[in-house]
């Protein structure tokens, strides 16, 4: 893969804060998200600097030119062909930021920003930017300060890049604007900086759009959903291996030569995971003789084909993890400083290539989410659930287990299927049709986060109820038949949730599985109960 970026960037350093080092080379996937969830520090390095500095000298004999450069000695968008004189060239840049920081709507999540802000940095810290290595300062000022400007969901096209909601982040710098200081609490900029002692920069030629002209917010989405899908999908496996043992199904169907018939990469890991999981239950050995043989000789497709499924959210994630990897090597503006100091007008800003793998994530957690809760489904019905208790009810009749928990799941699903409906198909021109196509790569990543909630919940509803189904089938956990994995795991849902009885308060004991799948407890009591870490 060929790239402006030339040396490794980020890096946690090993003792005291977490520090990432952004130097001219692309940040690691690990690195935004340490810097956006979990408020590590960032450090511009010496190559950035340096970097940054060359290629501010070229806009800045530029500036001198007689001829328009846009960006630099001219408007912008459909207004390129006016031309600014010089002692107008600041103000044209502050005229931009503030025009263009027009977001609407509730206000996006703190770590949404702080990704966009840190990716930002990093295209800076290439020197194809021409800012000065002091507005890159500023930016990682305000994120180790933990100050977050407040940008309203609505308002990137993604194309052009994010504009509106990087623009109330160029806006905070300047101390303009409203932002949320480190306690959380929404303020005025000005007032925030002045407490952390972050001076407000005065934007000079060019930098105005060199911080507004990027696919950062984007990008930032797709790698903390990325993070997030890559656990719960290993989550479901762990979700279907307790509901195969719950409705007494049966392990052969994972066999690794059934799997070599058709050589998908993630089917073969998904498969290998819930053979794994399976190993040595006692339930599962009852299925393979007797009764069960003769009156079933197959599991539904939403058991027996749970590798196919959640093998194809594999490959689904390594493709979006390939596109995101270039995305970090890219150095995203217009105009460029290219290598031997051309100023290029360009497209890269476009926001395609992130849009599509948005959509296409949201597609494959919808499916994985539809197969959860028909699983789930089949567990409450006695015409299915091979001899469970009618919606695992303690009474049927009077008591109504968990009959609501699955049109909790339901409704859940029925709105991913239509967050899965692609953004990146629509376009609306903008700027006098100057910007004629664009890929709504801002709003995919926005419904991408709420699909992984939800998918995030299917999962705990499914897990909470095959622990209740299993606890009702074999006597509790402390009895328990199951494999050691998923025994594993159901303690660790008996940990925060008490097992079958009469009808209790059910939505605070979904939350509580809620919280151990989104914090990984669930996938982390199965690796522990074997040999290695699922994959």
């Amino acid at each position: 893969m060929t790239s402006s970026k030339t040396a490794a960037s980020g890096r946690l350093q090993q003792g005291g804060p977490a520090r990432i080092t952004v130097e001219t080379g692309p940040l690691r996937p690990e690195d935004v998200v340490a810097v956006a969830r979990h408020g590590a520090d960032v450090v511009l390095g010496e190559s950035a600097v340096g970097a940054m500095r060359l290629s501010r000298g070229v806009i800045e004999s530029l500036a001198e030119d007689p001829l328009p450069h846009y960006g630099v000695s001219t408007g912008f968008g459909a207004l390129a062909i006016k031309q600014i004189p010089p002692q107008r060239r600041r103000q044209l840049q502050r005229s931009l930021v503030r025009s263009h920081a027009a977001s609407s709507g509730a206000p996006v999540d703190r770590e949404v920003i702080r990704s966009l802000m840190l990716n930002r940095l990093s295209t800076m810290a290439t020197g194809r930017t021409g800012v000065r290595p002091e507005v890159a300062q500023r930016y990682a000022a305000l994120l180790n300060a933990g100050i977050t400007p407040v940008v309203g969901e609505y308002g990137s096209l993604g194309c052009s890049g994010d504009l509106a909601p990087l623009s109330h982040c160029a806006l905070a710098v300047m101390g303009e604007g409203e932002v949320f200081d480190a306690a959380g609490a929404r303020r005025p900029a000005a007032d925030v900086l002045a407490e952390a002692g972050v001076d407000p920069i005065e934007l000079q030629e060019k930098e105005g759009l060199a911080l507004i002209n990027g696919t950062d917010g984007m990008l930032g989405m797709l790698l903390m959903a990325v993070t997030d899908l890559r656990r719960l999908v290993r989550t479901a496996d762990v979700a279907t291996a307790l509901t195969v043992e719950a409705l007494r199904g049966t392990d052969a169907v994972f066999s690794a030569d059934l799997h070599t018939l058709r050589p998908q990469p993630g089917q073969a890991d998904s498969a290998a995971n819930l053979r794994r999981l399976l190993a040595g239950s006692e339930m599962i050995a009852e299925t393979r003789g007797g009764d069960h043989r003769q009156t079933r000789v197959q599991d539904a497709y939403s058991l027996r084909c749970a590798p196919q499924v959640h093998g194809a959210v594999r490959s689904t994630l390594s493709h979006a993890e390939a596109v995101a990897g270039y995305e970090l090597a890219s150095a995203i503006d217009n105009p460029v400083v290219t290598i031997d100091g051309r100023v290029e007008s360009n497209g890269n800003f476009h926001g395609a290539p992130v849009g599509y793998v948005l959509d296409f994530l949201a597609i494959a957690a919808a499916d994985c989410a539809s197969m959860s809760e028909r699983r789930t489904d089949r567990m409450l019905d006695t015409s299915r659930s091979h001899g469970l208790n009618a919606f695992l009810a303690d009474d049927p009749g009077v008591d109504s287990g968990h009959m609501i928990a699955q049109y909790t799941q339901a409704g859940i699903v029925s709105e991913m299927k239509r967050l899965a409906v692609p953004a990146s198909v629509d376009s609306i021109p903008s700027s006098a049709m100057q910007e004629d196509h664009v890929s709504m790569g801002w709003a995919a990543g926005l419904k991408l986060r709420r699909a992984v909630d939800g998918i995030t919940r299917v999962l705990a509803v499914e897990i909470l109820t095959a622990a209740r189904g299993l606890d009702m089938r074999d006597g509790g956990v402390l009895a328990a038949r199951t494999a050691p994995a998923v025994t594993a795991v159901r303690r660790a849902v008996r940990s925060r949730v008490e097992g079958p009885g009469t009808d209790r308060y059910l939505a605070p004991e979904i939350e509580a599985v809620v919280a151990l799948v989104r914090d990984g407890e669930i996938v982390a009591a199965a690796d522990e109960a074997l040999d290695a870490p699922l994959v």
